[in-house]
């Protein structure tokens, strides 16, 4: 067993605008493992964040965490991930359901909103991924 901490987020420049997944690993002693970003081109902020979630989720699958504790800014995401709202949007209803299946490939997942200030790697990564783009 291998427990792992994921903080990822997304986010856009106008919604739509250029878009962004950021994500960042870290193991249970909140020692990072991996990091990375993916662009999205022109998308909602909604679709950054899932593409920066799918991002941590394969992240963690490739470096074999088994229990995984995901740490996300958006209270949406959060709680369509919970199951406490459903993923309506046909914008991102696919990216939803693309992750629940990454989340059933692990033993445990747990998914927490944190303040935008407990997030600020994997913020800082969409930023990066933004102005490569620019």
């Amino acid at each position: 067993m291998k427990k792992g901490i994921l903080y990822s987020d997304g986010g856009s420049r106008g919604n739509p605008g250029p878009a962004s997944g950021g994500a960042v690993l870290l193991d249970e002693n909140k020692k990072e493992i991996a990091r990375e970003g993916i662009y999205c081109g022109t998308q909602t902020n909604n679709f950054a964040e899932y593409a920066g979630l799918i991002l941590g989720l394969s992240l963690a699958l490739k470096n074999h965490v088994t229990d995984l504790e995901v740490c996300l800014d958006s209270d949406l995401i959060t709680q369509q991930m919970n199951g406490t709202y459903k993923a309506k949007n046909p914008n991102i209803r696919p990216s939803f359901e693309k992750s629940k299946l990454l989340c059933e490939k692990f033993n445990s997942v747990t998914f927490s909103h944190v303040p935008r200030a407990k997030n600020k790697v994997a913020d800082s990564i969409v930023n990066e991924v933004l102005d490569a783009h620019a």
